[in-house]
């Protein structure tokens, strides 16, 4: 576990590859400006199983999860604030969403995407068409424009 206040030198976001809106998601970080570096894995991949054993993997598929660097967990609307903290132009933001004011709108955004994310979603979970249709991203797939 990390030591409390401990740096984050880059973060991992393990996201959902059978969502479309967390696939638009990624891609959509993967073109911002990072103030962290961050690294983008599917959720309940074999790479994350291999990264993060000590996870509950199937809760990763429910709900977004960012590991810090020092063993740090965030889990839903914390996820949310801190892949947004990481980013350039939208720290403001983040910051103000982890005050109590700003906090009942990154909620309200968490709760908006989950239910928009489970009419959407394709079933079989990570992965699970990787053979028809070719390899999982990884950090390295190109940025749709």
């Amino acid at each position: 576990m990390a030591a409390p206040g401990a740096a984050v030198r880059h973060l991992t976001v393990l996201y959902d590859a059978d969502c479309p809106l967390c696939v638009h998601i990624r891609h959509w970080l993967l073109g911002q400006r990072w103030l962290v570096p961050l690294r983008l894995i599917p959720a309940a991949s074999a790479e994350a199983r291999r990264r993060y054993p000590e996870l509950d993997h199937a809760s990763t598929l429910r709900e977004i999860t960012v590991v810090g660097d020092s063993g740090q967990v965030w889990t839903g609307t914390d996820a949310f604030v801190v892949c947004l903290w990481a980013l350039s132009e939208h720290r403001p933001r983040a910051n103000w969403l982890a005050t109590p004011t700003g906090r009942p709108f990154a909620r309200a955004a968490m709760y908006t995407a989950s239910a928009w994310r489970q009419a959407v979603r394709t079933e079989g979970g990570a992965g699970a068409d990787a053979e028809s249709e070719g390899p999982a991203c990884d950090d390295h797939c190109p940025v749709p424009r």
